[in-house]
Order: C-alpha cells, then structure tokens, then sequence
C-alpha cells in the first residue's frame, strides 16, 4: 500500500512540476522501462512493451510479435492462426502483444538507463508543450521582464518558461530598457529550436499598436469599429485610419474614450508616443484630404496611374502640413498608400498658369496637325479622283470611236502648233527689223542736236566711225519715240553715202540740208543756233 501511494505522489509530483498532464508522463516512464528491460539478459533481442498500472504501480512486461503465414523466428512472428486465438481482428503484417507476460528483473544499470530516458522524454514533451502554447500567442501581446541586455543590443526576455528575444531593429529608439523592468511586447514569430521555443518580440511594430486598440476600445474588439490602415514612427508619431461598421457610431470619438482616457491609455504604454486618429474614406481624395490633418486642404489632385497626389494647403499652413522633417507628409503617405506632394497655394496658383500655357499650345500644335491632315487627307482625295477620271476617260477612250478620233485630232494639231509658233515668229523678227532700218534714218534726224554738241566740245579728236558710234548709241536708247518721229517726218529720201572731198569732212546734217531743200530751213536755222550755242560754251572753257 505504502509502494502505490509513493508512486502516485511521485508521477503527480513530477507532472506538476514539467507542467505536462500526468498521462504524458506515465507514457514517457513507460517507454523508458521498455528501453531498459531491452538489456536485460530474460528479453534481450526481443521486441517489447511495458504496461504500467498507475494505481498499483505493477509492472506488465509484454513481447511484440509480427504477424506472418510462417513462422521462421518465434521470439519475434507469429502465425495468424495463434494470433487469433487472443486477437481475432488480427491480420498478416500486424504487431501484436503475447498473450503471456514476460519475466523482467530490472538491475541498476537498467534502472539508471530507464532514469534517463525519462527525464529525455519529459524535456521533449515539455518543449512541444511549450511550442504549442506560445504559438497561440502569435501576433499577441504578452508581458515580459527585461532579463539580460546583449552586447549586439538585443534583450532578453523572460517569459516565464521561456525566454524571447527583441533585436535592436525591433526596439523603440526613444525607450531605454533597465535589467528587471516589465514591459509589454508584441510576439513576431515563435519556432521550435533545439534548446526549445523560440520566440520573437518587437515594440516597434506597427501591428502592435493595432492590438494595443483592441485592448483599449471595446468597440475595435468585437468589430464596431475597424482600423483600415496604421502607420508609424516609432516613438515619435503614428496615424491610424478608422472606419464604423454601425450607422451612429462615430469611430474617432469611440478610440478616442471620453476626454481622452483610451487613447491616453495607449499612449502611456507607448510612453508618450503621438497617436492621430483619422476617418477612413472610400474616396481616395477624401482620404487625402483627412490624412494631412491637422493642417487643412484645399484641393487635391489625383494621378490614379503614377499613384501619386498633389495636396494644396494654405501658404501659413504648408510647414504645419509638412511636420517636423517631413514627418507628417511621410506617415499620411504611408497610411493612404499614395506618393503626396504637398504644395502652397501661391505656388499651386503659378503651377496652374503654367499648365494652362502649355494647354494652349498644345491646343494649338493640335490643331495645326488637324488642319494638315485634313489637307493631306483632301490632297489624296482629290488625286484618287483625278486618277479616277482618268481611268474613266481612258475606258471611253478604248470603248468609244467617236472620242478616239477626237483625240487624234488633238493631238495631231498639238504636233502643228510648233511649226506654226516658228512661223509667226520668223515674221514679227523680220517686222522688227524692217522697224529698226527706219527707227535708224529717224533717230539720225532726231539727235542731230546732240551730235552737234559733242562735235562741238571735241571737234579736234572726233571721227567719222565715232560719229556713227555715238549716233547708234542714241538710236537704241531712244527706240521709244519711234513711233512720234514717224509722224513728224513722214517721207526720209534716202541718205546718201558720206565720201569725203578734197580732204574736208562733211557732216550729216549737211547732206540732209541738201536733199530737203529749204522746206526744213527753220529747223537747220535752230540746229545753227544750237551748234552756236556749243560753241560759245566751248569757247567759255
């Protein structure tokens, strides 16, 4: 009696102190006492398994035989016929228990060898245990005391049973961690090591805060109110964007509590850390618009494609949008999921006269590339018409013989016009030369006025052949009053051959004195009076 109670406290004693249930426990002393009977001279070699009574502490010593059509080792098979005889759902292949327990003597070495086994078997099951519970806790909050700072900057955390690690990546740079302090953290990642769980934590996670709001608010617990969306600086600033899923319920003043308690709760475990509590909008505008606050909008500019957004603010207000190293343009970004370029009003006032000049100008390219086309497009119509036409008329051509010797006919008197333009133009040539002969003796009459004042100037070096020169010159330069001298002398008798007599040179005013008579005496009377006038200037120099 006294040997069950001593086995009872005993195998209650050591679950309680593995925190295992003492079925497990009983299963690892049972295994362990197979282990150790295996060495044993009575069952060594033989396959075998303990049955343990938990309240009388007797020890069942069983053999395990395979089940086989014959038998070749009869330590280790069985036939299927005796196997039926005590299991008559035995079948081949099947390991089965004798129906006879074996002697078993356990000596110290087994009992040594049985201790550790024990002891092997517990820590793996305290281990797995430990795994489960704390795999649970994933993406929880749990508390810890700070246990021990690294030298790489990570902590230790003591769990209780277990100890979790927060890398330095994962801490607040604003806290300062002391040996002892109690702290709350937020589970990453738990795995089952070799030396049992290990477990992940991290303050600076966003997803913390988002815990710490189902904690604090009831209404964010059982669904009332949701957080869309959180972004944060940690230990500086966070955003967090909220949505009600029950019509009068409002989700900012519901986070926020009554003057403030639920949020300043989270804020003080934070310690200290700035929380702006935002609605959540379908509207990507709208949601812009109230992700900037505190500062206020006046307008939002969206670029669905790029994903991206301008955000006009009043001038006094664009620092105050902006935050403190562009904080809070960065933590409204990240929490709309939109790249947010944040301007003045000024400067969205000269962005938009800018963009209206290159409007108009590309309006304006854009119509003059209209109007080219369009005058390509009626270019190609009218050539595709001509051709047409033409295709038309050379269909008539080869089907009507009427048109055909019209054609011929044409084409026959454009061969002719050629001919008949050099003929006309041998005659207007023989015409002008016929006109010229007669402008000649004219313009002779007409510059004797001239020539006598040139021979006047210079009658000591003038000659006959320049004389002729000179009135030639003045023929061609005054072939435009051809037609005004004809009418003034109407009948020119020939001009005779100028020959020279007896060494004195005669003038062509002279001859033509001669063969006129004196129906022209008043016009050689003036040509005197002009030579006179050339010779008193001649006499002047």
């Amino acid at each position: 009696m006294a040997v069950k109670s001593d086995f009872l406290i005993a195998l209650t004693q050591l679950a309680a102190e593995r925190h295992l249930p003492k079925e497990q426990v009983l299963q690892a002393i049972e295994v362990a006492l197979a282990s150790a009977f295996k060495k044993d001279n009575p069952v060594a070699g033989q396959n075998i398994t303990v049955t343990l009574n938990p309240n009388t502490g007797d020890v069942s010593v069983f053999a395990l035989k395979t089940v086989v059509e014959d038998v070749e080792d009869t330590s280790r098979e069985i036939s299927l016929q005796d196997a039926m005889a005590f299991k008559r759902s035995a079948a081949i292949g099947d390991e089965i228990a004798a129906a006879e327990p074996l002697p078993h003597n356990a000596s110290r070495i087994a009992a040594q060898t049985a201790k550790q086994v024990v002891l092997q078997r517990l820590r793996e099951a305290e281990r797995e245990l430990l795994y489960e519970e704390f795999l649970q806790h994933r993406q929880d909050i749990i508390t810890g005391i700070v246990e021990q700072l690294e030298p790489n900057r990570s902590i230790v955390l003591d769990m209780g049973r277990a100890q979790a690690v927060m890398p330095a990546d994962e801490q607040v740079p604003t806290e300062r961690y002391k040996k002892g302090q109690r702290i709350k953290v937020f589970v990453l990642d738990v795995r089952n090591g070799a030396k049992g769980p290990e477990i992940l934590v991290s303050r600076s996670d966003r997803n913390m805060l988002k815990r710490l709001f189902e904690i604090e608010v009831p209404e964010v617990y059982n669904g009332t109110v949701e957080i869309k969306a959180i972004s944060r600086d940690a230990g500086f600033r966070s955003k967090v964007a909220v949505h009600s899923t029950q019509d009068g319920v409002d989700p900012v003043g519901a986070c926020i509590g009554l003057r403030g308690n639920r949020i300043q709760s989270i804020v003080n475990e934070l310690q200290g850390e700035k929380i702006d509590v935002v609605p959540w909008e379908a509207d990507p505008r709208a949601f812009i618009a109230k992700s900037v606050s505190p500062s206020e909008v006046v307008h939002v500019e969206l670029d669905a494609p790029e994903q991206t957004a301008i955000v006009v603010v009043p001038d006094r207000q664009l620092s105050l949008a902006i935050g403190k190293e562009g904080q809070n343009a960065r933590l409204a970004a990240r929490l709309v999921g939109w790249r947010l370029d944040i301007k003045g009003l000024t400067e969205w006032e000269e962005i938009k006269e800018t963009r209206q000049r290159e409007l108009e100008e590309r309006s304006r390219l854009a119509a003059i590339e209209a109007a080219a086309a369009a005058a390509e497009v009626a270019a190609e119509s009218e050539a595709e018409a001509l051709e047409a036409v033409a295709e038309a008329e050379a269909i008539i051509a080869d089907t009507d013989p009427a048109e055909t010797s019209q054609e011929t006919v044409a084409a026959s008197a454009l061969e002719e016009a050629p001919s008949v333009a050099e003929e006309s133009d041998a005659t207007a040539i023989a015409e002008v030369e016929v006109i010229d002969e007669e402008a000649l003796l004219e313009a002779l009459i007409r510059d004797e006025e001239e020539v006598e004042g040139a021979i006047a100037e210079d009658s000591d070096s003038l000659s006959v052949d320049a004389l002729a020169s000179f009135t030639l010159d003045g023929v061609m330069e005054e072939d435009d009053e051809e037609a005004e001298e004809e009418e003034l002398f109407p009948d020119l008798p020939e001009v005779p051959i100028l020959t020279p007599d007896a060494g004195k040179i005669r003038f062509a005013e002279d001859l033509v004195g001669e063969s006129r008579g004196g129906g022209r005496g008043g016009r050689r009377r003036n040509t005197g009076g002009g030579a006179g006038r050339g010779a008193r200037r001649g006499g002047g120099r």
